[in-house]
């Protein structure tokens, strides 16, 4: 009789270990999701900011024209990814966006005119505190797929994790090295 009550209680302690399996990995995997999300919300708001720029500095910047012309381009491609859905196929469009608009931060800087102009400097402010959110929500994105992928690798739950059909995040990083250096400014 005692082994009987001894295979239940350990019947329910596994049961229960196994709920709070489950509901642990939801819970990341939702918190993962927002976290994705938050990126989707500021690199929407970037693609929206960048239409308007362009406009605003194209009178300004005549020989700068295939520096926009790529922006452009750039833009259209990190939509496209973005629509995809690809993790690793967003981060090197949005990577190539970064830089160009690098770039052209670099570019007005030599027109002082184009500098002074309001709408000009509020594009600017816009679109530079719109990639210090995306450098926030990446980072928090990418905080959470290390905690969600480090919770299912982990002895015992990577027993499991496959008969519960959860699937390992990718990290959202920056492919191409070029793009990890610093942006050289000559005056």
């Amino acid at each position: 009789m005692t082994a009987l009550y001894v295979i239940i209680g350990l019947a329910i302690l596994i049961g229960l270990w196994f709920v709070a399996l489950y509901n642990g990995l939801i819970k990341l995997k939702n918190r993962t999701d927002e976290a994705w999300s938050d990126i989707d919300v500021q690199l929407k708001r970037r693609h929206d900011l960048i239409p308007n720029l362009i406009n605003s500095v194209k009178g300004y910047m005549t020989h700068e024209r295939e520096l926009l012309e790529n922006i452009t381009k750039a833009r259209s491609q990190a939509m496209s990814a973005q629509e995809a859905g690809n993790t690793a196929d967003l981060a090197k469009a949005e990577g190539m966006l970064g830089g160009m608009l690098g770039k052209l931060q670099i570019a007005v800087e030599a027109y002082p005119d184009l500098k002074a102009n309001q709408n000009v400097a509020q594009l600017m402010n816009e679109l530079s505190d719109t990639e210090n959110k995306i450098q926030a929500s990446r980072r928090f994105y990418n905080g959470m797929v290390r905690d969600i992928n480090t919770k299912m690798e982990t002895f015992p739950n990577n027993m499991f994790v496959g008969m519960l059909n959860f699937k390992k995040y990718e990290f959202f990083e920056i492919e191409d090295s070029a793009e990890r250096e610093n942006v050289t400014v000559q005056l």
